[in-house]
Order: C-alpha cells, then sequence, then structure tokens
C-alpha cells in the first residue's frame, strides 16, 4: 500500500469525514480502500519506497474537533515528499465525487437583537444533543460543537454557528441536509428566544460587544490578527460564509479545478454578495466580507498566481502552504502558540515552541486549515468566495460550482473561457467586485455578462450529470440576469421600506 492510498482513508476533513477509499484510476499515485470503524478512527500501515530503501510508519487518526492527535510511530519524520503525497491521497474516481457543504449564520435574542453569549449557545448545543441525538464536543469543560453521522456543528470566534455537512452525492441531499439542520436549529433556538439570520458581516453589532468563544486556537489567532492586517478581527468575529468542498481525479484535474475555481470566484463572490452594512449603516461595498479578506494577512490570503503557472502541481501548493507562517499546534488537549514560526522549521524538529518534536499528518492538516486563499486545496478543494445568506441561496451555491467542476464538459468551457485573462485582469476582479459586483467593468461589457456564461456552463453540467438538479439555480438566475445582487436589494430596503432602520434586516434574513 503506497503513503497516498493509507492517508486516503483518513477523515475528509478535521470535522468531517469523507466516504472511505478512493480507486483513483488517473492518478500516478496508487490508491485502494481501507474500512474505518463506526467512531471514525483509522488505521494504516503503509510503506513508501525511498532512494536508500524502505520507510514504514504506522497512523492511528481520530477524527474530531477539536484536532485530533495522530500517533506516528516509525522511522524518520515527515518529509516534504509525504506532505506531497498527502494531498495527492485526495484523488478518487469520478464515482466515488462528493459533495460538502459549509455554511455559517449569526445567532442573535429575538427581542433585543443583541448577539448570544457563549453560556447561551452552550444551551443551545445542548438541547440539540438532547432533542436530536449529537455527540458533544468539548474543550476542557466547555461544549463547542456537536457531531453526528459525518456531520459537525462547530462555533466560529464570535459565536457563529456553523454546519460542516457530510459529503454526500447530490445536491438534493445536500440541500436535505441543510434543511434538516436548519429545522432542528430553529425548533431548539425559538423556545428559548433566539433566531439565526443568513447574511455575510454582520450588520448592527461593533467588534467589542461581541462575546468570543472559548475556544484556545481562537486566543492565539486573536493576539496574532492585528499584527498582520487590520481587518483581522473583523473577519475572525463579524463574517459569515458558505462554501462547498469538492474532490478531484488527478493532479491534472485539480490544477484544472483549482484554476477555474480562483478565476471565477470573483464572480460567486458578486453573485452572493449580501453584506452592504456595518454598525447599523451601508459600509460601501456589497461584499464586505470578501472585501475584509484583503487586509487580513497578506501571507495566507489572495487568489494565488502561481496557480496559474505551467509547472503548477500538488508540490508547488506544498512549497507555498511552508512558506505559510503557523498558528498553533494541538498537543495534550492544549494549543502551542506558534504564531509566526516556520512549518519548515518543524519538519526538520527545530520548532521554537516545541524544540526536538517533529510534525504528524495531523499538524500538517491542521496547518493547511489556517490558509485562506479564495479557494484552497487540501485532499478536495474548498470555494470560499461566497457570503452567507438566505436557506435557498445556501443550496445555490454548491450547484453553480457542482455544475461547473464535475462534469467535464462545462470544466473544459470554464478553462476556455479564463484561458487568456491575466493574472491584472483577475486581480481587478478580486480587488472591484466587493464593492461593484456584477455591475464591475471586464473586458468590453460588464461582468454580468461573463456570469450569465458561467450559469449556462453550470446549467449544462448539472442536466449532464442527470439528476435533476439544475433547479437549484433559479435562486440565482435573476440576480444574473439583472446584475442586481442581494446586498443591493437589502440596500433599497433600507432606503425605502426600512427608513434608514437596520434592524428590519433581522427579520428579513431570519432563518
Amino acid at each position: 500500500m503506497t503513503i497516498a492510498s493509507a492517508i486516503r482513508a483518513m477523515p475528509f476533513s478535521a470535522s468531517t469525514s469523507l466516504s472511505k477509499g478512493s480507486g483513483c484510476a488517473v492518478c500516478s499515485r496508487g490508491c485502494s480502500d481501507l474500512s474505518s470503524s463506526s467512531k471514525g478512527i483509522y488505521s494504516a500501515r503503509f510503506s513508501r519506497d525511498m532512494k536508500n530503501g524502505k520507510v514504514g510508519r504506522r497512523l492511528h487518526v481520530v477524527a474530531a474537533s477539536p484536532p485530533a492527535e495522530e500517533v506516528a510511530v516509525g522511522a524518520g519524520p515527515l518529509t516534504k515528499q509525504d506532505l506531497v503525497d498527502y494531498l495527492a491521497s485526495g484523488c478518487k474516481s469520478k464515482e466515488k465525487w462528493r459533495i460538502g457543504t459549509e455554511h455559517e449564520k449569526f445567532g442573535f435574542e429575538l427581542g433585543s437583537l443583541n448577539p448570544l453569549r457563549y453560556e447561551q449557545i452552550a444551551q443551545l448545543l445542548e438541547g440539540l444533543s438532547e432533542r436530536f441525538g449529537w455527540e458533544r464536543v468539548m474543550e476542557g469543560d466547555s461544549i463547542i460543537g456537536l457531531k453526528q453521522d459525518g456531520q459537525s456543528v462547530s462555533l466560529e470566534p464570535g459565536g457563529q454557528f456553523e454546519l460542516s455537512g457530510a459529503p454526500l452525492e447530490t445536491l438534493h441531499q445536500t440541500c436535505a441536509e441543510v434543511n434538516s439542520h436548519l429545522y432542528q436549529v430553529k425548533a431548539v433556538a425559538e423556545e428559548i428566544g433566539f433566531g439565526f439570520m443568513g447574511i455575510g458581516f454582520q450588520p448592527k453589532w461593533p467588534i467589542e460587544v461581541i462575546p468570543i468563544m472559548p475556544k484556545g486556537r481562537y486566543d492565539i489567532m486573536r493576539n496574532y490578527m492585528p499584527k498582520v492586517g487590520t481587518l483581522g478581527l473583523d473577519m475572525m468575529f463579524r463574517t459569515c460564509t458558505v462554501q462547498v468542498n469538492l474532490d478531484f481525479s488527478s493532479e491534472e484535474d485539480m490544477v484544472k479545478k483549482f484554476r477555474v475555481g480562483l478565476a471565477l470566484q470573483p464572480i460567486a463572490t458578486a453573485i452572493f454578495a449580501n453584506s452592504p452594512f456595518i454598525e447599523e449603516k451601508p459600509n460601501g461595498f456589497l461584499s464586505y466580507r470578501s472585501h475584509i479578506w484583503t487586509d487580513v494577512d497578506n501571507n495566507r490570503t489572495g487568489d494565488l498566481p502561481f496557480v496559474f503557472s505551467s509547472d503548477f502541481g500538488f508540490e508547488q501548493y506544498v512549497d507555498y502552504a511552508l512558506n505559510v507562517p503557523m498558528y498553533f499546534v494541538y498537543r495534550k488537549k492544549q494549543y502551542i502558540d506558534c504564531s509566526g514560526m516556520s512549518f519548515k522549521d518543524f519538519l526538520q524538529g527545530k520548532l521554537p515552541a516545541l524544540p526536538g518534536e517533529v510534525p504528524t499528518y495531523n499538524d500538517w492538516e491542521n496547518h493547511l486549515t489556517t490558509i485562506f486563499p479564495e479557494a484552497r486545496l487540501k485532499r478536495y478543494l474548498e470555494m470560499r468566495g461566497a457570503d452567507g445568506g438566505p436557506w435557498r441561496r445556501l443550496c445555490a451555491l454548491p450547484a453553480l460550482w457542482v455544475g461547473l467542476l464535475y462534469d467535464e464538459e462545462a470544466l473544459q468551457g470554464a478553462c476556455n473561457m479564463i484561458s487568456e485573462w491575466t493574472d491584472r485582469e483577475r486581480s481587478m476582479l478580486r480587488s472591484n467586485v466587493p464593492r461593484l459586483g456584477l455591475k464591475t467593468p471586464f473586458r468590453d461589457g460588464l461582468l454580468k455578462h461573463v456570469a450569465q456564461d458561467v450559469l449556462e456552463l453550470a446549467r449544462g453540467g448539472l442536466q449532464r450529470r442527470g439528476y435533476k438538479e439544475v433547479g437549484f439555480l433559479n435562486e440565482v438566475a435573476e440576480i444574473v440576469k439583472t446584475g442586481v445582487t442581494p446586498a443591493e436589494k437589502l440596500l433599497d430596503l433600507y432606503d425605502g421600506k426600512w427608513g434608514k432602520s437596520i434592524d428590519p434586516v433581522f427579520e428579513e434574513l431570519l432563518y
């Protein structure tokens, strides 16, 4: 069994496990299936031929949140090639591709519209566990999440409530999962006077009044963020997103999908733009959440021009990730502050915070989660450019990307569309779309004209999939046709019907 085969049996993410095995028909690195226990504990023995012999290593990986700690027993520390093979282990044949949808939302008191304190969120988590059979996830004595059947519920730094869905085969399944989650949350929340809203940036609360969740990694990030950008704390405490995680069959397939994902991410940002307010007034943007990411930490954000270079592949992404400064290492149920330190030093046992210790695969996976480009590579690809919004748009976002990336004809059409776009044009879109949305000038027209072509590609892709999923795009069809984003509709309500009051937005976007 190759190193890629063994890693492939590891969980889909730190809190969401993918289907077992992969059987990659295209990837040059070997693939085979491993079984897992019902509790998400995976064991694998593997070996990889090295220039001077063979190296064996046994891994025990536990899927959990906070991060799992794996034990690696065997000869030698991880090498850069191990990290490359780790990413390559995501290759899987098309019939095993899955859809993983994640979304965040703001909780608030229905009467006062105040943010929920941790104690109130803990009450909600306990209620979901007791009524619907979710398993509690603890950090010390604090409940910080839930897990059930491949899904997880977790808390973002300011109490944003996140569902990380199970890897599912069709959009019908993933939308049913979203609806089931929202039903459960609403059933418990309404009884105790709480509501949840879908929007990309908190429209009312100053950052000073937002409670901080009791998670160790967030303390480290909160202290580090102001050193490397001006908007990092806003990102942590006042933003919500919806994203979809998708598979690839080979390194070549990954490269095509990654390039399309990065180049077309501004179009998703524009279509789903839904964050035009800050502290009860317009902020000058349609997607302020997207703008925030332009000044969080330039070492770990952006649209990654190197992905479009002719030699890009798994190794080049590893090189990039190794140069991104670390945040933390998780040991003995504690977060160790490694902010600004080098994973390269960690590989050599020279990490100042843990002298002599070398990383495990979980350390590498945790490090990859602290990198925040517009599209992100793990053992799958994450599309990260959309604002949070109402439940129908939570289903439309994965529909857009599944239609584009899971059909060969649509993917090739998207590749052809972006093939002559320059680094400068992509950078321009990244800078201007948060403010101008679909009205951003692009080449000889507006971005909405490109978005119309993109939507047609996605429609065709969904039709050829054969699951009758095209209807999920109806929610964004009018947006793309008119070029009027959700944010612009909210601004019209604010200037008109709402009489320049922000409070009605809580009811307008209530789940």
